[in-house]
């Protein structure tokens, strides 16, 4: 485990490029152009990705990203 000491500044600005990069992902999961191969390591970094939002942001802002599927949502 380890641990981070961030000032309040530095955290509002981690959140946001959490937050760009979970959009971009979301985006792109629904481009048909892109192989299955592709996204099934774009699935590992979303997972990635999102534990670290889920660590910093509160359950409501974190609905807005979650990934969902024809047969349910993902965290």
């Amino acid at each position: 485990m380890l641990g981070l000491l961030i000032r309040t500044k530095e955290a509002q600005e981690l959140e946001y490029i959490i937050k760009r990069e979970l959009e971009q992902l979301l985006m792109d999961f629904e481009d048909e152009r892109i192989e299955e191969t592709v996204k099934q390591a774009m699935e590992e970094k979303y997972k990635i990705v999102f534990g670290l939002y889920r660590r910093i942001a509160s359950p409501g802002d974190c609905s807005k990203y979650v990934r969902s599927f024809k047969g349910g949502f993902t965290q």
